[in-house]
């Protein structure tokens, strides 16, 4: 691994920008398209370029081997669940409330590694950085102009979408010999085969009459921040590392206001505003003692 120059910063930037813009275009998407159903057409459009690199690169998907479980697992917790989870919290939160709330998966997920992992083990200083960053969660709470009785119930849903890219990232770790193509190639179509059926039964998205806003946001969401965004974090994986590559977590919450306030209109308020610097506060303490991440 080198380490990053300008065009390295640049891409880990873009790709902040990409998923801090992912949730103002799922706020528009829900204003047309059902969970189940957003989140199907979204992964759909995010498994052509991720086929058609396997492809290129010859790769062998082994999403339908014998050892087809774990695939269908990690695809059920870490992609069906958690994009349909997040696409209902965010129909009725500000879009920037659930970027922010988003970024306490590299917390939550230090919590869950420390018990089914045995190099992630959590020590005074990352704990400490764990309460920090709940802590500015909590923090909003006491906003009631952001968060109140007729939406926390939304606000639960999105960080309970957060907590199971968490429980997937952990599950993913098990496949890690795989080779991140594969697993990210096939992992996304078990959760194209688990959200179909759902879609289909549930919502009735033939009878859906979508505005092109919402339809444009929806293949942004697929092809963009799913597809391309993948893409860009393998190639800054494969050069930079995977530290590099998670300081990308500081940068998604901050985009997210910024994108929610100019494009959505939506009031941003002091409490969010400290919010937003404790919970960064400890994201960067979390990572700063997170021994088990190796460049």
């Amino acid at each position: 691994m080198r380490e990053a120059n300008s065009i390295d910063i640049l891409l880990l930037m873009a790709l902040g920008l990409i998923w801090g813009s992912s949730f103002f275009n799922i706020k528009i998407a829900t204003y047309s398209y059902d969970p189940f159903t957003l989140a199907l057409i979204r992964v759909i459009f995010a498994s052509l370029p991720l086929l058609m690199l396997c492809w290129y690169k010859k790769i062998k998907i082994q999403a339908f081997s014998k050892n087809w479980k774990p695939y269908a697992v990690i695809g059920l917790c870490n992609i069906a669940i958690p994009f349909t989870l997040i696409a209902v919290g965010t129909s009725k939160i500000n879009s920037y409330l659930a970027a922010m709330l988003m970024s306490t998966t590299p917390m939550s997920g230090s919590i869950l590694a420390h018990f089914f992992t045995k190099d992630e083990k959590i020590t005074f200083l990352k704990s400490i950085g764990i309460i920090v960053g709940f802590l500015g969660i909590l923090f909003l709470f006491f906003d009631k102009l952001i968060i109140n009785e007729s939406n926390y119930i939304f606000v639960l849903i999105t960080i309970l979408g957060s907590t199971f890219y968490s429980i997937g990232g952990i599950l993913t770790l098990k496949l890690k010999a795989k080779g991140n193509e594969n697993v990210t190639t096939s992992t996304t179509l078990w959760s194209v085969i688990f959200l179909f059926p759902v879609a289909m039964i549930f919502e009735e998205p033939w009878n859906l009459n979508p505005s092109i806003e919402s339809t444009l946001s929806l293949l942004y969401l697929g092809v963009v921040a799913t597809g391309l965004a993948w893409l860009i974090r393998f190639r800054i994986l494969t050069v930079n590392g995977l530290v590099f590559q998670t300081q990308v977590a500081y940068l998604i919450p901050i985009f997210g206001v910024l994108f929610g306030y100019f494009l959505m209109d939506e009031i941003i308020t002091w409490r969010v505003i400290i919010s937003l610097f404790i919970i960064i506060l400890g994201i960067y303490i979390v990572k700063k003692n997170n021994k088990g991440l190796k460049r």
